[in-house]
């Protein structure tokens, strides 16, 4: 059994339209996208990538790359949609998707391949990454938060790493900061990253409900596993050397640029 990437590549944001054909430092999102991807799945073994988009504009943009395209309905709103979408037109049913969020450009292949390896040990309906913040980190996710509140996502894990709960806001809030800043240099705030591996029959459970109410407060999909009450397991991941949350605004594009002005292009053409 083959297992997928699905790139979900939406035209129509509505706070960066036609965001997958946008450029970062001269080379598209999708494409930096969908070459993390194509990476991953020969890193992974057994595993097939595709892009996934509801637009002809994408799609012919993707197919110019050389990748597989799934035409899929306009009306999916979320990632998860998309791909399951992606992955019941395949001939073959996968065993494990993964969902690259199609505005992630900076994520290592190595992460994207680790992520399958554990969703294929797991038990777990979704496995997805999360990065310890340092208190330098944390500050910088507080100053970006002021100008784009719905920007970056956190998550509170248990000692398991099964996640608790995902938040726009910054969890946990902190008693005794000081304190705390003083003892080491990690803070209690673990980053999410864009990047989920489900088991087929989780993604078809989590497609056939409706949003939970707190996703829908929230606009964070993966809350709607929490809400029916599967499991959602978490890995920790090594920071980035890119680090920023997802592309969500013009002012993430800019930031993207500066990234890679700063310490390089990690995926170059």
């Amino acid at each position: 059994m083959r297992d997928l990437i699905v790139v979900p590549a939406r035209y129509g944001s509505t706070r960066l339209p036609g965001k997958p054909l946008r450029a970062i430092a001269g080379r598209t999102l999708l494409e930096r996208v969908a070459q993390v991807a194509a990476t991953a799945a020969a890193l992974a073994g057994t595993c097939d990538m595709v892009v996934a988009t509801d637009d002809e504009r994408v799609a012919d943009h993707a197919r110019a790359l050389g990748h597989e395209v799934a035409m899929t309905a306009a009306a999916i709103e979320s990632g998860s949609g998309r791909a399951y979408a992606a992955a019941c037109q395949r001939a073959a049913p996968p065993g494990i998707v993964v969902n690259l969020q199609g505005d992630a450009p900076f994520v290592p292949p190595a992460l994207v391949a680790a992520l399958l390896a554990a969703a294929r040990r797991s038990a777990a309906a979704c496995v997805t990454p999360v990065v310890r913040l340092d208190w330098a980190a944390l500050d910088r996710l507080r100053a970006h938060k002021r100008d784009s509140p719905f920007s970056g996502t956190t998550c509170v894990r248990g000692e398991d790493g099964d996640a608790l709960w995902f938040s726009k806001a910054v969890l946990p809030a902190i008693r005794d900061e000081a304190g705390l800043r003083a003892a080491g240099p990690l803070s209690p705030v673990y980053r999410h990253l864009g990047l989920y591996a489900y088991r087929l029959a989780a993604l078809a459970r989590f497609e056939a409900a409706p949003p939970g109410r707190y996703e829908r407060l929230e606009g964070l999909e993966q809350l709607r596993f929490l809400e029916l009450g599967m499991s959602v397991h978490t890995i920790a991941a090594d920071p980035p050397a890119h680090s920023m949350s997802g592309i969500d605004t013009a002012a993430d594009l800019a930031l993207a640029e500066e990234l890679i002005r700063r310490h390089g292009d990690p995926h170059p053409a």
